[in-house]
């Protein structure tokens, strides 16, 4: 294969990557909401460290294990946020709507919320 080729390799599985990363962003922050339904913690270290045991368990190379490892860490790491700020998003609508009921004024315009 061409330099060429191999790039438009590398990009289209890129695309790849970026489609499965936001399936697995949706998947998270559903799991993120049943958490929030069910009193779960958002981190449960457990769990990662399964999902690490599976990741090195279906590596097959070239990456090192340890070097997935540090990949699945941060994709970890952002999904856990997408999760945090969509709970913080969430109790601050439901602020904002216990504030409108019970007449809140906001601090900023002195309106009504």
């Amino acid at each position: 294969m061409t330099l060429e080729e191999l790039r438009k390799q590398i990009d289209e599985l890129d695309r790849q990557l970026v489609a499965l990363l936001s399936q697995r962003a949706e998947t998270a922050l559903e799991a993120g909401r049943l958490k929030v339904a069910t009193s779960l913690p958002i981190y449960e270290p457990a769990r990662e460290k399964l999902i690490y045991e599976n990741v090195r368990a279906a590596n097959q190379g070239p990456l090192p294990d340890i070097e997935l490892t540090h990949i699945f860490e941060r994709i970890i790491d952002v999904m856990r946020a997408l999760q945090r700020n969509e709970l913080a998003s969430q109790r601050n609508a439901l602020a904002a709507v216990q504030g409108h009921e019970a007449g809140v004024q906001s601090p900023e315009t002195g309106n009504r919320q």
